[in-house]
């Protein structure tokens, strides 16, 4: 099938153009947001809505820092070497999920000691209110004909006109179902029970790991990376490997006292 018609500005008013992109990371941070006001109100008083938005404002910022960092190093660090000013246009895409955890650890620990709290009182918190911004993310990179699959002929490959003419594997979709949908609804049902410290986000990093390993079997690598090791393995999947051997040691470690985080 041929791709959609989908203009990726979703606005325009005057010079200023407002992408579609952009939109779902606002998108995300809003269901966020109200998945976690939803959470708060069942964590017997330790969580109130003016501390949830202030998470979501450290988490924001450290997603898309963290996010744009990690793409420009972990992916295309001579190319933005020779056009640092290439580094701001985030609308156009070129975000990394393992730059973006990066930002968000470092966010959490900061909110953390602002609010005197465990940092793992936080993460836990926070894990099952993640998958549906990395569904809304995965759709921007559909639409911005970014991040295509690998040529294929299944009935529902997508012809990309950005990526030639071959059909190819939707592969922002299947990472939009599995690490959106799939691991919120895995993530969040694991925590509605009080589990140890840190075992909710580990659910959450192995869960990412595992799902993140599969989907890059059908996504084609980056032109300029290629295949990393033994012709079959991505940059994604090296970075995954550690995201998900530390969620599994979290799950696995013995802790006995159950996070304060909230269900």
């Amino acid at each position: 099938m041929n791709f959609p018609d989908i203009d990726p500005i979703a606005l325009s008013i005057g010079p200023v153009a407002i992408h579609w992109y952009g939109v779902m990371y606002l998108v995300a941070f809003l269901v966020g947001g109200a998945l976690g006001l939803y959470r708060a109100k069942r964590s017997d008083g330790r969580w109130t809505g003016s501390m949830v938005w202030d998470l979501v404002f450290y988490v924001a910022v450290g997603a898309v820092l963290g996010g744009r960092l990690g793409y420009v190093l972990f992916y295309n660090a001579t190319y933005y070497l020779s056009n640092p000013l290439e580094i701001f246009s985030v609308w156009t895409g070129g975000m990394s999920f393992h730059g973006g955890l990066l930002g968000v650890i470092v966010a959490v620990l900061i909110f953390a000691r602002r609010f005197n709290t465990s940092f793992f009182a936080v993460a836990d918190f926070l894990a099952p209110l993640c998958a549906p911004g990395l569904m809304a993310g995965r759709i921007g990179n559909f639409i911005n004909q970014e991040l295509w699959g690998r040529a294929s002929e299944v009935p529902w490959a997508v012809v990309f006109p950005a990526a030639g003419p071959l059909p190819r594997h939707p592969s922002q979709l299947y990472e939009a179902g599995l690490e959106g949908m799939v691991l919120f609804f895995l993530v969040w049902f694991f925590s509605a029970k009080p589990r140890p410290a840190g075992r909710v986000s580990g659910m959450f990093l192995l869960g990412y790991a595992v799902m993140r390993l599969v989907v890059e079997m059908f996504r084609e690598p980056d032109a300029h990376l290629g295949f990393i090791f033994l012709e079959s393995i991505t940059m994604g999947q090296i970075l995954s490997i550690p995201v998900g051997l530390f969620g599994l040691w979290l799950l696995l470690r013995p802790v006995q006292k159950p996070s304060a985080a909230g269900r």
